[in-house]
């Protein structure tokens, strides 16, 4: 780990309070970061943005709402219930079957009955999960169909691709891949492995767990490197669009591919996290410093996604 220390701070690694100091706190407004921190908010800003996300079943806004649950999951059988102002995947219950006597089976296969599913609503509400532990809102919606492209690299779950965009323009990108230990969702902190983009091409690079690099996946052993995310250009772009929906100048944007309804925005982050520097083996400091020195000529979405590929590209 040494020696990868010394190389990505060769290669202009990013360090969390130069991030906070000059990218985070000098280009997003604070007034912006509820646009990015409640769910809700995010999710309606890009359905006005007509960028597609996954659908909302429904809201549950305070304690007496709950009673309400079996009638809103009812022509579901499958769905997820998340915190709107949660962070890190804490929360996040993803249920994937529903039985008719008021069961329901999570993707670990574990099962809870309406009371369980009713008291973790409730946590959701107390704030237990949310940032600050504030009071929160309880959101279900559709349940991401794993594209298959991603069977033989992924763990029960549903990966997502997490790309920081800055100025408008795609800086770095890496996919999240949901492991037994992550108990099959997408989180770093939680056990999933991040795997580098090569941004040029969408091929994957190199895979990191924890803080350790590694080649293949912990639960399948298949190789993490070489796959090709499809329709990645347009993937960019739906990135790149998030820019102009927020106003956020330093974000990270997380999208989820569909297996019927193709890429969907799952959230948007005002403080990514930096792990994704160990993934792609390259720091970010220099290529945001890349782009600050070009802004002004790089105008549309076309134009910051195909600087983005030509500047950004691992050979």
């Amino acid at each position: 780990m040494l020696e990868l220390a010394k190389q990505l701070i060769s290669q202009g690694i990013l360090g969390i309070n130069r991030r906070n100091a000059d990218y985070t706190m000098q280009y997003n407004e604070r007034r912006l970061y509820p646009l990015a921190d409640d769910k809700l908010r995010t999710k309606v800003l890009a359905e006005k943005g007509h960028i597609a996300v996954p659908e909302l079943y429904g809201v549950i806004r305070a304690v007496h709402e709950v009673r309400r649950l079996p009638e809103l999951l009812a022509p579901y059988s499958d769905f997820v219930v998340k915190p709107a102002r949660g962070s890190g995947g804490d929360g996040i219950l993803v249920i994937a079957e529903r039985f008719k006597n008021k069961i329901y089976r999570n993707i670990n296969g574990a099962l809870m009955d309406e009371a369980e599913l009713k008291h973790h609503t409730l946590n959701i509400l107390s704030g237990i999960y949310s940032l600050g532990g504030s009071l929160d809102k309880v959101l279900i919606e559709y349940r991401v169909q794993l594209d298959p492209i991603f069977e033989a690299v992924s763990y029960q779950g549903v990966p997502d691709i997490r790309v920081i965009v800055f100025l408008g323009v795609p800086v770095m990108g890496m996919i999240r891949l949901p492991t037994r230990m992550s108990g099959g969702k997408a989180n770093l902190h939680q056990g999933a492995v991040g795997v580098g983009i090569n941004l040029a091409t969408g091929a994957t690079l190199t895979g990191v767990w924890g803080n350790e690099i590694i080649t293949e996946h912990p639960d399948t052993g298949n190789s993490l490197s070489g796959l090709e995310i499809p329709g990645w250009h347009t993937l960019l772009e739906l990135a790149g669009r998030c820019y102009e929906l927020t106003g956020l100048g330093y974000q990270g944007v997380d999208i989820v591919l569909d297996k019927y309804k193709g890429p969907l925005i799952l959230e948007l982050n005002a403080r990514p996290g930096l792990n994704i520097q160990i993934a792609n083996l390259a720091g970010l400091l220099l290529r945001l410093k890349e782009v600050e020195q070009h802004r002004e000529h790089l105008g549309s979405v076309e134009e910051r996604v195909i600087f983005a590929k030509e500047r950004f590209g691992t050979a």
